[in-house]
Protein backbone atom coordinates (compact mmCIF):
# COMPACT_ATOMS: atom_id res chain seq x y z
CA UNK A 1 0.00 0.00 0.00
CA UNK A 2 1.33 3.46 -0.91
CA UNK A 3 2.47 5.54 2.06
CA UNK A 4 0.24 8.28 3.40
CA UNK A 5 1.59 11.77 2.84
CA UNK A 6 0.53 15.30 2.01
CA UNK A 7 2.18 17.77 -0.35
CA UNK A 8 2.01 21.57 -0.15
CA UNK A 9 2.57 23.64 -3.28
CA UNK A 10 2.13 27.04 -4.87
CA UNK A 11 1.10 27.50 -8.47
CA UNK A 12 1.15 30.19 -11.16
CA UNK A 13 3.71 32.42 -9.43
CA UNK A 14 2.03 32.36 -6.06
CA UNK A 15 -1.53 33.00 -7.22
CA UNK A 16 -2.74 29.66 -5.80
CA UNK A 17 -1.91 27.55 -2.77
CA UNK A 18 -2.46 23.84 -3.35
CA UNK A 19 -2.48 20.72 -1.19
CA UNK A 20 -3.05 17.05 -2.01
CA UNK A 21 -2.99 14.00 0.21
CA UNK A 22 -3.07 10.23 0.07
CA UNK A 23 -4.76 9.23 3.35
CA UNK A 24 -5.56 5.57 2.62
CA UNK A 25 -3.82 4.02 5.64
CA UNK A 26 -5.10 6.72 7.96
CA UNK A 27 -8.75 6.15 6.92
CA UNK A 28 -8.15 2.37 7.06
CA UNK A 29 -7.07 2.73 10.69
CA UNK A 30 -10.18 4.79 11.50
CA UNK A 31 -12.39 2.18 9.80
CA UNK A 32 -10.79 -0.63 11.80
CA UNK A 33 -10.97 1.19 15.16
CA UNK A 34 -14.63 2.19 14.75
CA UNK A 35 -15.84 -0.79 12.67
CA UNK A 36 -17.56 1.59 10.24
CA UNK A 37 -19.76 0.33 7.42
CA UNK A 38 -19.44 1.75 3.90
CA UNK A 39 -21.53 4.95 4.10
CA UNK A 40 -20.21 5.79 7.58
CA UNK A 41 -16.63 5.01 6.43
CA UNK A 42 -16.95 7.43 3.52
CA UNK A 43 -18.47 10.17 5.71
CA UNK A 44 -15.90 9.79 8.50
CA UNK A 45 -13.04 9.38 6.00
CA UNK A 46 -13.96 12.54 4.10
CA UNK A 47 -14.25 14.46 7.38
CA UNK A 48 -10.79 13.26 8.49
CA UNK A 49 -9.25 14.23 5.12
CA UNK A 50 -10.97 17.64 5.11
CA UNK A 51 -9.78 18.28 8.69
CA UNK A 52 -6.24 17.27 7.73
CA UNK A 53 -6.23 19.71 4.79
CA UNK A 54 -7.57 22.57 6.93
CA UNK A 55 -5.23 21.85 9.86
CA UNK A 56 -2.01 21.53 7.83
CA UNK A 57 -2.83 24.68 5.85
CA UNK A 58 -4.22 26.88 8.61
CA UNK A 59 -2.49 25.96 11.87
CA UNK A 60 0.99 26.55 13.25
CA UNK A 61 3.02 25.05 16.08
CA UNK A 62 1.05 23.29 18.80
CA UNK A 63 -2.35 24.68 17.75
CA UNK A 64 -5.19 22.20 17.23
CA UNK A 65 -8.46 22.09 15.34
CA UNK A 66 -11.78 20.34 15.89
CA UNK A 67 -14.23 19.89 13.03
CA UNK A 68 -17.79 18.87 13.89
CA UNK A 69 -20.37 17.85 11.32
CA UNK A 70 -23.93 17.79 12.66
CA UNK A 71 -26.31 16.67 9.93
CA UNK A 72 -29.79 15.17 9.93
CA UNK A 73 -28.67 11.89 8.34
CA UNK A 74 -28.39 8.44 9.95
CA UNK A 75 -24.66 8.70 10.86
CA UNK A 76 -25.48 11.49 13.31
CA UNK A 77 -22.63 13.79 14.30
CA UNK A 78 -19.00 13.36 13.20
CA UNK A 79 -16.04 14.80 15.12
CA UNK A 80 -12.43 15.10 13.91
CA UNK A 81 -9.35 16.66 15.54
CA UNK A 82 -6.35 17.74 13.46
CA UNK A 83 -2.91 19.25 14.07
CA UNK A 84 -0.38 21.22 12.04
CA UNK A 85 1.91 18.18 12.27
CA UNK A 86 -0.37 16.09 10.03
CA UNK A 87 -2.05 13.97 12.68
CA UNK A 88 -5.80 13.49 12.80
CA UNK A 89 -8.32 11.44 14.77
CA UNK A 90 -12.09 11.22 14.74
CA UNK A 91 -15.27 9.29 15.37
CA UNK A 92 -18.81 9.04 14.07
CA UNK A 93 -21.90 8.78 16.28
CA UNK A 94 -23.37 5.83 14.37
CA UNK A 95 -20.65 3.78 12.60
CA UNK A 96 -23.02 1.11 11.27
CA UNK A 97 -24.62 2.88 8.30
CA UNK A 98 -24.87 1.23 4.91
CA UNK A 99 -27.04 2.82 2.20
CA UNK A 100 -27.96 2.00 -1.40
CA UNK A 101 -25.65 3.70 -3.94
CA UNK A 102 -26.71 7.15 -5.13
CA UNK A 103 -27.90 8.04 -8.66
CA UNK A 104 -24.26 8.23 -9.84
CA UNK A 105 -23.56 4.71 -8.57
CA UNK A 106 -21.39 6.06 -5.72
CA UNK A 107 -21.61 5.79 -1.93
CA UNK A 108 -24.42 8.09 -0.77
CA UNK A 109 -22.44 10.33 1.59
CA UNK A 110 -25.08 13.09 1.49
CA UNK A 111 -27.69 10.49 2.43
CA UNK A 112 -25.57 9.34 5.36
CA UNK A 113 -24.64 12.83 6.62
CA UNK A 114 -27.89 14.61 5.72
CA UNK A 115 -28.34 17.82 3.79
CA UNK A 116 -29.49 19.94 6.72
CA UNK A 117 -27.24 20.80 9.63
CA UNK A 118 -23.94 22.52 10.33
CA UNK A 119 -20.19 22.26 9.86
CA UNK A 120 -18.19 23.97 12.60
CA UNK A 121 -14.44 24.46 12.96
CA UNK A 122 -12.86 25.33 16.32
CA UNK A 123 -9.21 26.39 16.45
CA UNK A 124 -7.33 26.09 19.74
CA UNK A 125 -3.97 27.64 20.52
CA UNK A 126 -2.16 26.54 23.72
CA UNK A 127 -2.81 29.09 26.44
CA UNK A 128 -5.76 30.61 24.58
CA UNK A 129 -8.79 30.52 26.88
CA UNK A 130 -11.31 31.46 24.20
CA UNK A 131 -10.93 29.28 21.10
CA UNK A 132 -12.31 30.64 17.83
CA UNK A 133 -15.23 28.76 16.23
CA UNK A 134 -16.59 29.34 12.72
CA UNK A 135 -19.83 27.64 11.69
CA UNK A 136 -21.74 27.32 8.42
CA UNK A 137 -24.85 25.46 7.31
CA UNK A 138 -24.32 22.30 5.27
CA UNK A 139 -24.80 22.98 1.57
CA UNK A 140 -24.78 19.44 0.18
CA UNK A 141 -23.78 16.88 2.81
CA UNK A 142 -21.18 15.52 0.36
CA UNK A 143 -18.61 17.31 2.57
CA UNK A 144 -16.17 18.51 -0.14
CA UNK A 145 -18.70 21.24 -1.07
CA UNK A 146 -19.30 21.90 2.61
CA UNK A 147 -15.61 22.44 3.43
CA UNK A 148 -15.37 24.67 0.33
CA UNK A 149 -18.35 26.73 1.55
CA UNK A 150 -16.86 26.99 5.05
CA UNK A 151 -13.58 28.39 3.67
CA UNK A 152 -15.42 30.94 1.53
CA UNK A 153 -17.80 32.07 4.29
CA UNK A 154 -15.80 31.80 7.50
CA UNK A 155 -12.27 32.41 6.29
CA UNK A 156 -13.06 34.52 3.20
CA UNK A 157 -10.78 32.27 1.14
CA UNK A 158 -12.19 31.18 -2.25
CA UNK A 159 -11.20 27.49 -2.44
CA UNK A 160 -11.94 24.16 -4.05
CA UNK A 161 -11.91 21.02 -1.89
CA UNK A 162 -12.13 17.47 -3.26
CA UNK A 163 -12.52 14.54 -0.83
CA UNK A 164 -12.76 10.88 -1.79
CA UNK A 165 -12.97 7.48 -0.07
CA UNK A 166 -13.34 4.24 -2.04
CA UNK A 167 -14.76 1.40 0.07
CA UNK A 168 -14.35 -2.22 -1.03
CA UNK A 169 -17.21 -4.74 -0.91
CA UNK A 170 -15.86 -6.21 2.35
CA UNK A 171 -16.03 -2.71 3.98
CA UNK A 172 -12.23 -2.29 3.90
CA UNK A 173 -10.83 0.97 2.53
CA UNK A 174 -9.54 0.75 -1.06
CA UNK A 175 -8.11 4.28 -1.30
CA UNK A 176 -8.74 7.64 0.34
CA UNK A 177 -7.41 11.11 -0.34
CA UNK A 178 -8.19 14.68 -1.27
CA UNK A 179 -7.00 18.05 -2.49
CA UNK A 180 -7.53 21.70 -1.65
CA UNK A 181 -6.71 24.69 -3.82
CA UNK A 182 -6.94 28.22 -2.43
CA UNK A 183 -7.13 31.38 -4.56
CA UNK A 184 -4.78 34.09 -3.29
CA UNK A 185 -5.14 37.86 -3.76
CA UNK A 186 -3.93 38.94 -7.20
CA UNK A 187 -5.18 35.90 -9.12
CA UNK A 188 -6.70 37.01 -12.44
CA UNK A 189 -10.23 36.10 -13.50
CA UNK A 190 -8.97 34.00 -16.43
CA UNK A 191 -6.61 32.07 -14.13
CA UNK A 192 -9.52 31.32 -11.78
CA UNK A 193 -11.73 30.31 -14.74
CA UNK A 194 -8.99 27.93 -15.99
CA UNK A 195 -8.70 26.40 -12.52
CA UNK A 196 -12.47 25.91 -12.23
CA UNK A 197 -12.54 24.19 -15.64
CA UNK A 198 -9.60 21.92 -14.72
CA UNK A 199 -11.24 20.86 -11.44
CA UNK A 200 -14.58 20.24 -13.17
CA UNK A 201 -12.86 17.91 -15.65
CA UNK A 202 -10.70 16.19 -13.01
CA UNK A 203 -11.42 12.50 -12.31
CA UNK A 204 -12.44 11.60 -8.76
CA UNK A 205 -9.50 11.58 -6.34
CA UNK A 206 -10.25 7.90 -5.59
CA UNK A 207 -10.03 7.06 -9.32
CA UNK A 208 -6.66 8.82 -9.61
CA UNK A 209 -5.30 7.07 -6.51
CA UNK A 210 -6.55 3.68 -7.75
CA UNK A 211 -4.70 4.38 -11.01
CA UNK A 212 -1.50 4.82 -9.01
CA UNK A 213 -1.36 8.63 -9.03
CA UNK A 214 0.56 10.31 -6.20
CA UNK A 215 -0.47 13.56 -4.47
CA UNK A 216 2.07 15.34 -6.72
CA UNK A 217 0.41 13.79 -9.80
CA UNK A 218 -3.00 15.05 -8.66
CA UNK A 219 -1.72 18.63 -8.40
CA UNK A 220 0.01 18.31 -11.79
CA UNK A 221 -3.34 17.33 -13.33
CA UNK A 222 -5.09 20.31 -11.71
CA UNK A 223 -2.40 22.71 -12.97
CA UNK A 224 -1.59 20.92 -16.24
CA UNK A 225 0.76 23.05 -18.35
CA UNK A 226 0.99 25.67 -15.59
CA UNK A 227 3.83 26.55 -13.22
CA UNK A 228 3.69 24.41 -10.06
CA UNK A 229 6.22 24.42 -7.22
CA UNK A 230 6.14 21.71 -4.54
CA UNK A 231 7.14 23.30 -1.22
CA UNK A 232 6.81 20.49 1.30
CA UNK A 233 6.01 16.81 1.68
CA UNK A 234 4.87 15.57 5.09
CA UNK A 235 3.71 12.22 6.41
CA UNK A 236 0.20 12.10 7.84
CA UNK A 237 -1.34 9.60 10.23
CA UNK A 238 -4.27 8.69 12.43
CA UNK A 239 -2.97 9.29 15.92
CA UNK A 240 -4.68 9.57 19.30
CA UNK A 241 -2.93 11.37 22.15
CA UNK A 242 -5.21 10.14 24.94
CA UNK A 243 -3.71 9.14 28.30
CA UNK A 244 -4.82 8.09 31.76
CA UNK A 245 -3.71 11.55 33.03
CA UNK A 246 -6.08 13.29 30.60
CA UNK A 247 -9.01 11.14 31.67
CA UNK A 248 -8.07 11.63 35.34
CA UNK A 249 -8.33 15.41 34.83
CA UNK A 250 -11.77 15.00 33.25
CA UNK A 251 -12.94 12.68 36.05
CA UNK A 252 -11.64 15.04 38.72
CA UNK A 253 -13.82 17.79 37.26
CA UNK A 254 -17.14 15.88 37.58
CA UNK A 255 -19.58 16.70 40.36
CA UNK A 256 -18.74 15.48 43.85
CA UNK A 257 -22.05 13.55 44.00
CA UNK A 258 -21.22 11.71 40.76
CA UNK A 259 -17.81 10.66 42.08
CA UNK A 260 -19.42 9.45 45.31
CA UNK A 261 -21.91 7.41 43.27
CA UNK A 262 -19.11 5.78 41.24
CA UNK A 263 -17.36 4.80 44.47
CA UNK A 264 -20.49 3.48 46.19
CA UNK A 265 -22.05 1.67 43.23
CA UNK A 266 -19.19 0.66 40.94
CA UNK A 267 -16.19 0.75 43.33
CA UNK A 268 -14.19 2.33 40.51
CA UNK A 269 -14.60 3.68 37.00
CA UNK A 270 -13.71 2.82 33.43
CA UNK A 271 -13.11 5.51 30.82
CA UNK A 272 -13.12 4.64 27.12
CA UNK A 273 -11.54 6.95 24.53
CA UNK A 274 -14.03 7.73 21.74
CA UNK A 275 -11.21 8.33 19.27
CA UNK A 276 -9.21 5.12 19.66
CA UNK A 277 -11.22 2.78 21.90
CA UNK A 278 -8.49 2.51 24.55
CA UNK A 279 -9.80 1.77 28.06
CA UNK A 280 -8.52 3.28 31.30
CA UNK A 281 -9.39 1.82 34.71
CA UNK A 282 -9.65 3.93 37.87
CA UNK A 283 -9.69 2.14 41.23
CA UNK A 284 -11.88 3.02 44.18
CA UNK A 285 -8.79 4.47 45.93
CA UNK A 286 -7.98 6.69 42.93
CA UNK A 287 -11.55 8.04 42.94
CA UNK A 288 -11.41 8.61 46.71
CA UNK A 289 -8.20 10.63 46.24
CA UNK A 290 -10.00 12.80 43.64
CA UNK A 291 -12.88 13.25 46.07
CA UNK A 292 -10.46 14.28 48.82
CA UNK A 293 -8.99 16.94 46.53
CA UNK A 294 -12.45 18.48 46.20
CA UNK A 295 -12.72 19.06 49.96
Amino acid sequence: MAEDYLVKAVAENGMFRAYAVNATQLVTKAQQIHDTWSAASAALGRTLIGTLLLATSGLQGEAGMTVKIQGNGPVGFIVADGTAQGTVKGYVHNPHVNLPLNSKGKIDVAGAVGTQGTLSVTKMTPGDKTPYTGEVNLVSGELGDDFTYYLAQSEQTPSAVGLSVFVEKDDSIGVAGGFMVQVLPGAKDEQIADLEKAIKELPLVSEMLRDGDTPEDILKKIFAGKELKILDKMSVKYECNCSKERFAKALASVKKSNLEEMIAKDHGAEAVCQFCGKKYEFSEDELKAMLKDKD
